[in-house]
This record gives C-alpha cells, structure tokens and sequence, in this order.
C-alpha cells in the first residue's frame, strides 16, 4: 500500500463524518420543503405510508450519495496539490 493512501485514511475518516453531518443537515432542510411534516419518517413510523415512507429514503440516500462523493472528490484533489500523489 502507499504512503499516500495510508496518509490520507485519517483525513477520509475525518471528512467522512463532516460529510455525514453536512449531508443531515441538508435532508432535514429538504424534507422540510418535501414533505408534511418538519421530521422526515422513519420505516416503522406506523403513521406514515409507503409512499412518504420511500420518498423520505430516496431523498436522504440521494443527498448521502451526492454529499459523499463530493467531499472525497474534494479530499483527493487537495491532497494530490498539497503531496503531490493522489491518495487512492
């Protein structure tokens, strides 16, 4: 394995978690304009259907996804101008 990649697995790990706190945040922002309620439902909200239910998922993995693969991006690219090598 290389240098640079074991270099970069703490600040991944690091970015990760901003990344998962970011993402969070924005799906509460969203689903506050999406949905009914201020909280999004969870699957055994018994009150809920399977429709709000399954918009309520899309939504919170499409922002996960999207949030996630930008901060690595963004991760690798700021490391490979700062060493030089590309961290994966």
């Amino acid at each position: 394995m290389k240098a640079s990649k074991i270099a970069y697995k703490p600040v991944g790990m690091a970015l990760g978690a901003l990344a998962g706190v970011a993402a969070g945040g924005l799906f509460k922002q969203a689903w506050k304009m999406v949905g009914r309620d201020e909280d999004a439902p969870d699957a055994t909200d018994e009150d809920r259907g399977w429709g709000e239910i399954l918009l309520a998922a899309t939504l919170q993995g499409a922002i996960f996804a999207v949030v996630k693969a930008a901060v690595d991006r963004g991760g690798a690219v700021a490391t490979r101008r700062l060493t030089g090598a590309w961290p994966g």
